[in-house]
């Protein structure tokens, strides 16, 4: 019996052998599970970055210390103890504007909220003062107080020349990523985009470089590293970027910024004349005229200097339109709405050419456009 097993040690002492020359022998498994070649392979070398790698990294660098991370808070109360609490609302991005601390992020990044810090990508952090805000554009200016090493202001650039195809890059902090840096093209110009409950937003740029949530009121630059819009929204049934984006041209934000910061609010240019968007729809179905119905001329106003007519009223409730509004330096408007996003494009002052039409005729009256309502 001793033998009969020491016959079978012998037996698998040489078959796990064999099998150990065997595996080392098999092709693809060079030295089996030994130690002999696991040294660390040799690197290669990679060459030089490419031209348009070496530009974008240029241009991230040195735009990154103008962007900012903002976190909001809001003051709750709690229902039983009568105590006020402030918590975390959210997070969003913006950039700084000038030399005196100026900061722009989107009106909805600080809407609602109590107080807001300022992060600078040097990692210093300053409470911010709400300087003024424009729902109408979803914008908003922030002040902190650098009192040295100042992070430079973004570059400005300009937006009615913008073609689609073109390279644009998004700076910001998505979920919280602070930093990010996302690029494409411009998709799409003149988007209309509805608010959450408030005004629709006119003239967006359409981009399909990755905006996500926490991207809000971070830069939109072109390949030249100037500021060209703010990401103020996506367009996603889940939430994430899915590709279409959407930005406020900086000709808007050039035009609305400084006079958050000079008065704390926007007035928009107007007419001088007493509109109706309701009544306006229904003028338009009953005379088949499109354009803006003139209901009423203020005495005064810019409207009654340039001679418009309002409607007037029968004495059994009728109307009898005035003059009638169809276009304003030669681009059309149909609706009150309409028209008041092609006077958006104007300050206060500047003067616009109307095209009027009354009782079949059609004349042009220059309008020198004053505060609106």
């Amino acid at each position: 019996m001793r033998d009969r097993f020491l016959v079978r040690l012998f037996g698998v002492t040489l078959a796990a052998g064999l099998l150990s020359v065997l595996w080392r022998g098999l092709p693809g498994f060079p030295g089996g599970f030994g130690g002999e070649d696991a040294a660390p392979r040799l690197v290669e070398a990679r060459g030089d970055l490419a031209a348009d790698e070496k530009s974008t990294i240029a241009l991230f660098e040195k735009a990154r210390d103008s962007v900012v991370f903002i976190t909001t808070r809001a003051q709750v109360m709690d229902f039983w103890t009568r105590n006020v609490f402030s918590v975390p609302r959210g997070t969003g991005s913006g950039f700084i504007w000038d030399a005196d601390g100026h900061v722009v992020t989107n009106f909805h990044v600080v809407e609602g909220a109590s107080e807001a810090t300022v992060k600078l990508a040097d990692g210093r952090t300053f409470g911010a003062a709400l300087v003024g805000a424009s729902a109408e554009h979803d914008i908003a200016v922030l002040r902190i107080g650098v009192g040295f090493k100042r992070p430079p202001p973004v570059p400005l650039g300009s937006s009615d020349d913008l073609r689609v195809g073109q390279k644009v890059f998004a700076i910001g902090n998505p979920f919280g990523l602070d930093w990010t840096l996302t690029t494409g093209i411009v998709s799409a110009l003149d988007r209309t985009l509805a608010g959450e409950g408030g005004p629709a937003i006119d003239h967006l740029i359409q981009t399909d470089a990755a905006i996500n949530p926490g991207n809000s009121g971070g830069p939109l630059l072109d390949s030249a590293g100037r500021l060209i819009g703010i990401n103020t929204a996506i367009y996603s049934p889940s939430g994430a970027s899915a590709g279409i984006g959407f930005a406020v041209p900086v000709d808007t934000v050039n035009r609305v910024v400084p006079q958050l910061i000079g008065t704390g609010k926007y007035v928009q240019p107007g007419l001088g004349i007493q509109l109706d968007p309701g009544l306006n729809q229904r003028l338009a179905e009953l005379t088949g005229i499109a354009g803006v119905f003139v209901l009423g001329v203020p005495p005064g106003s810019a409207a009654e200097a340039a001679g418009l007519d309002g409607a007037s009223f029968t004495r059994d409730g009728g109307i009898v339109p005035g003059d009638v509004i169809t276009a304003v330096d030669g681009k059309a408007v149909e609706s009150v709405e309409q028209l008041l996003a092609r006077l958006d494009d104007y300050r206060v002052g500047d003067v616009v050419r109307l095209s009027v039409t009354r009782g079949g005729e059609t004349r042009e009256v220059e309008l020198a456009l004053q505060p609106g309502a």
